[in-house]
């Protein structure tokens, strides 16, 4: 594998780390090591009212049960909270709405979710305010990047770039911090390939030719019995309730293997290393 600067392990703390996560930063550690790459650890927390202590903490000792390194970014919650909270970036999240807002590409919009709905079942968002003139400073608005010409998903037409209550969005946090910190190895599940179309056309927008060449490598998720993906609204799934439960960490890395369908027997991330081609996904058309 060609030699990369760095990678990133970013989890949201909203809820406890579940199997899924534990596939998708096993296989970063292990792409890292094979390509030279140094791993910081990420904690995507711009969410505060969802945001707990026991979630952070959680994936630490996560990540050290798991025997999953790391190189960068935070070792405990104090250092977390007082250097590496997104917080500590709302300046540079802010630069970058301002320049969306001063090249002109961005709309104001006041349609909520319902409503959304009650024109599309699926809740997609056709642009019905681009032309409506709402005031980008308006209370209760949301920001919307212009995106009439690009060949983006349905679902990422129009997309949110600053929510109704002045916060940034992931898509734009998640870009600003990937480029900040200077990622050129991105690992992602292939649930987040319309993110990824997002980001690279907002990375195109802002100018952010970093982040449009990184590589950026998508992987199959696990599956539930029910052939669902796993989230952390399963909380059976997730590694605090099975450690309750006496899971040590190699039945919980023979779990994951199970729930690949692989033949192979995993007990290690040292055991998945040789796997993880298998889970790489072709480039998204």
């Amino acid at each position: 594998m060609q030699p990369f600067v760095r990678t990133r392990i970013a989890p949201t703390p909203s809820g406890y780390l579940h199997l899924g996560n534990v596939l998708s930063f096993a296989i970063t550690a292990v792409l890292a090591k094979q390509s030279a790459a140094r791993t910081m650890l990420r904690i995507d927390d711009l969410d505060r009212e969802r945001t707990r202590k026991a979630y952070v903490i959680d994936i630490f000792d996560t990540l050290a049960y798991l025997d999953i390194p790391w190189d960068e970014g935070p070792s405990d919650y104090h250092t977390y909270e007082a250097v590496y909270s997104q917080v500590h970036r709302s300046a540079l999240y802010r630069q970058a709405l301002e320049q969306l807002r001063e090249q002109g590409v961005v709309f104001a919009c006041d349609c909520s979710r319902a409503s959304l709905r009650r024109h599309h079942a699926d809740g997609s968002y056709t642009g019905r305010c681009r032309h409506r003139g709402l005031p980008l400073d308006g209370d209760g608005y949301c920001w919307r990047i212009d995106t009439e010409n690009a060949d983006l998903p349905e679902q990422m037409r129009y997309f949110i770039v600053r929510k109704k209550d002045g916060m940034p969005s992931y898509q734009l946090t998640s870009l600003v911090d990937d480029v900040h910190f200077g990622v050129d190895l991105i690992v992602r599940g292939q649930d987040l390939w319309d993110s990824t179309k997002a980001q690279l056309f907002l990375a195109g927008v802002l100018g952010y030719d970093q982040f449009s060449e990184a590589s950026i490598m998508h992987h199959m998720l696990l599956k539930g019995g029910s052939d669902e993906k796993l989230s952390k609204s399963a909380g059976a799934t997730s590694v605090h309730y099975l450690r309750k439960r006496g899971y040590t960490a190699a039945d919980i890395y023979r779990t994951i293997g199970e729930m690949t369908g692989l033949q192979q027997q995993i007990s290690s991330i040292r055991d998945l290393a040789p796997l993880v081609p298998v889970f790489i996904l072709p480039a998204s058309p």
